[in-house]
C-alpha cells in the first residue's frame, strides 16, 4: 500500500511540493520562488510557464528528499492562489498573456462599468461576491479586451481560462495531449461566474461579461479523482484527487469542518474563514460568501471569508523596497528593539482595502510619524497592521454570525512570529492557537486527495491528526486595546479616497 500523499502548493510567491504521511506529518518538501512582475503601478503578474517549470522541479526535490518514488504515493493534492488568472491556447499550451495576480487592480474601470448598473453588489445574491478587481472574472475580460487576437481566439474555442490549479492540473495530466480542464468549487466560487446554489457557471453573468463558456473548466468537487499524472511526469499514473483554493485548504488542514469553526492564515495576505455548514449566509458586514469545500457527492459546505490583501507582503516590501531588514524573519528582532509602535501606524493598502471595506480607491499610508519614530517602530507597526486588520475582519464575523468566536486557530508563515501572535491575541481579546503542523494549506490539499482514494477513511481520521503546538492568551488591558484600535481606525480613514479615477 502507498504510504504517502504529495501536495502541490502553488502560492503567490512560491510553489512547494510537500510529502505527507498518514499522521499528517511532513516527510520532505521542495520550494521555489517565482518572479513577481510589476509592469506598472497596481499591476501584478506571474509567468505561468515559470510556475509550471518550478512545479515539476519541486516535485522532484520533494521525492528525492523523502527517498520515495511514485509507487509510494497514493495521490496528488493541489492547492493554489485562488483568483490569479491564466488564459492559454488549448492547441499549443502557451499562455496568451502573463498570469494576472489576485492583488492586481488594473480592472477597476471594468468594475466601475459593471457597477454603474446595479452597484458593486449586482451579482452578490448569486455568487456571494461584490464586484471587485480581486476576482478572476474581470481579469479574464481584461485579457480578452486588451491582448491582440485573444477575443477572436476565444470565440473560435481555442482559449482556456483557469486559476493556477487548472493550469497545473491540465499540464500534469498531459496538456495538449489530453490534459484535463477542471477546477473545484472553491476556486470556481472566486470567479464571479459560479452560482453558489447550482455549483455551475451562470450563463447570464457570462453573457453580461462577454466571456465564452467554452473557455471555462468543468466544476468538480474538492475531493475526487480528476485524472492521472501523464507518462512524462515523475508521478506518472498517480491520481490527482484533491483541489482546494489555498484558504479553503488551510481551513481543511485545520480540521475546521463544522459550522462555527474558523481559522486565520497569515501569508502574503491574510484570510479568515468561518464555516457556516450547509447554509449560505450573506454578509451584512463586508465579508464574502464562499465555498468551504465539497467532498465527492456529499452536500457542499459554505463559509464566510474576510480577505486582507497585504500582510506578509508588507514585510517583503520593507525588505525588498525599503531595505530596513535583509530577511523576513529579522522583522521580529527589529520590532523587539522597541516597546511599542511609537505612535506610528502603517495601513498597507497597496491594492486598495479588502474586507471589510472593499475600497479600490485606498492606498497605503504611514500615519502618526514624529522624529521619535525609528525603524524598530516601523517594524512593529508593520506587524501590528496584520493584527489590526484581522481584528476588523473578526469583528465582522462576530457581527454576521451572532456568536463571538472564543479562540482563533492560526497558520501560515507568519505564525512563527511570537511577537505578532501575542499582539494578535491582545488586540482580539481571545486566545490564538497554533497547530503542530503550521503548513495547513498543503496539508488540507493532501487531506482532500487522500480522502478521495481511501488513504484516510473520513473526517474523524483528520480531526485525530490535529494537535495544538502553542497558545497565546491576551495580556493587554481593555483600555489600552481600545486606544490602539481607535488610532488604527483613524489611520485607515487617512488611506481612503486616494486614487483619482481619471488616472487609473
Amino acid at each position: 500500500m502507498s504510504k504517502f500523499i504529495v501536495a502541490i502548493d502553488q502560492g503567490t510567491t512560491s510553489t512547494r511540493a510537500i510529502v505527507f504521511d498518514h499522521a499528517g506529518t511532513i516527510i520532505a518538501g521542495g520550494q521555489m520562488e517565482h518572479e513577481q512582475i510589476f509592469p506598472q503601478a497596481g499591476w501584478v503578474e506571474h509567468s505561468p510557464m515559470e510556475i509550471w517549470d518550478n512545479t515539476r522541479e519541486v516535485v522532484g526535490v520533494a521525492l528525492a528528499k523523502a527517498n520515495i518514488t511514485r509507487h509510494d504515493v497514493a495521490a496528488i493534492g493541489i492547492t493554489n492562489q485562488r483568483e490569479t488568472t491564466v488564459v492559454w491556447d488549448r492547441r499549443t499550451g502557451e499562455p496568451v498573456y502573463n498570469a494576472i495576480v489576485w492583488q492586481d487592480t488594473r480592472t477597476a474601470p471594468i468594475v466601475d462599468r459593471f457597477a454603474a448598473d446595479g452597484g458593486v453588489d449586482r451579482f452578490r445574491e448569486k455568487v456571494g461576491l461584490p464586484l471587485n478587481p480581486y476576482f478572476s472574472g474581470t481579469k479574464v475580460l481584461w485579457i480578452l479586451d486588451n491582448v491582440t487576437g485573444a477575443r477572436e481566439l476565444a470565440e473560435a474555442g481555442h482559449l482556456m481560462f483557469g486559476t493556477t490549479d487548472c493550469w497545473l492540473t491540465w499540464n500534469l495530466t498531459g496538456g495538449v495531449n489530453g490534459g484535463v480542464h477542471v477546477t473545484d468549487v472553491t476556486n470556481a466560487s472566486r470567479t464571479l461566474f459560479m452560482d453558489l446554489r447550482t455549483l455551475d457557471w451562470d450563463q447570464e453573468i457570462l453573457d453580461i461579461f462577454g466571456v465564452p463558456r467554452s473557455m471555462l473548466p468543468t466544476i468538480k468537487s474538492s475531493s475526487e479523482v480528476y485524472g492521472h499524472a501523464a507518462s512524462e511526469s515523475l508521478l506518472r499514473e498517480t491520481p490527482i484527487a484533491g483541489i482546494l483554493g489555498d484558504q479553503q485548504a488551510a481551513t481543511f488542514g485545520q480540521a475546521a469542518f463544522g459550522p462555527g469553526e474558523a481559522k486565520n492564515t497569515y501569508g502574503t495576505g491574510c484570510f479568515l474563514i468561518f464555516n457556516t455548514g450547509e447554509n449560505i449566509v450573506m454578509s451584512k458586514n463586508g465579508l464574502l460568501t464562499t465555498m468551504a469545500y465539497k467532498l465527492g457527492d456529499a452536500a457542499p459546505v459554505y463559509a464566510l471569508e474576510g480577505s486582507i490583501a497585504v500582510t506578509g507582503s508588507l514585510v517583503q516590501w520593507l525588505r525588498d523596497s525599503i531595505g530596513i531588514i535583509a530577511t523576513a524573519p529579522e522583522i521580529e528582532d527589529l520590532a523587539k528593539t522597541v516597546d511599542d509602535n511609537g505612535g506610528a501606524y502603517i495601513v498597507p493598502a497597496f491594492s486598495g482595502l479588502f474586507a471589510p471595506y472593499w475600497r479600490t480607491d485606498a492606498r497605503g499610508v504611514i500615519a502618526g510619524l514624529t522624529r521619535f519614530v525609528n525603524k524598530g517602530h516601523l517594524a512593529r507597526a508593520a506587524l501590528e497592521a496584520t493584527a489590526f486588520q484581522t481584528r476588523e475582519v473578526l469583528d465582522a464575523v462576530n457581527a454576521d454570525s451572532g456568536v463571538p468566536l472564543a479562540e482563533l486557530k492560526v497558520d501560515g508563515g507568519m505564525v512563527a512570529n511570537g511577537l505578532l501572535m501575542q499582539f494578535q491575541a491582545d488586540i482580539l481579546g481571545v486566545p490564538v492557537v497554533r497547530p503542530v503542523v503550521a503548513e495547513t494549506t498543503a496539508l488540507g490539499a493532501a487531506y482532500a486527495a487522500g480522502l478521495a482514494v481511501g488513504f484516510w477513511s473520513g473526517l474523524d481520521d483528520l480531526r485525530a491528526n490535529w494537535a495544538e503546538d502553542k497558545r497565546w492568551r491576551p495580556l493587554m488591558d481593555s483600555a489600552e486595546q481600545g486606544r490602539q484600535f481607535r488610532n488604527w481606525k483613524k489611520a485607515v480613514s487617512k488611506s481612503l479616497d486616494w486614487v483619482d479615477r481619471d488616472v487609473l
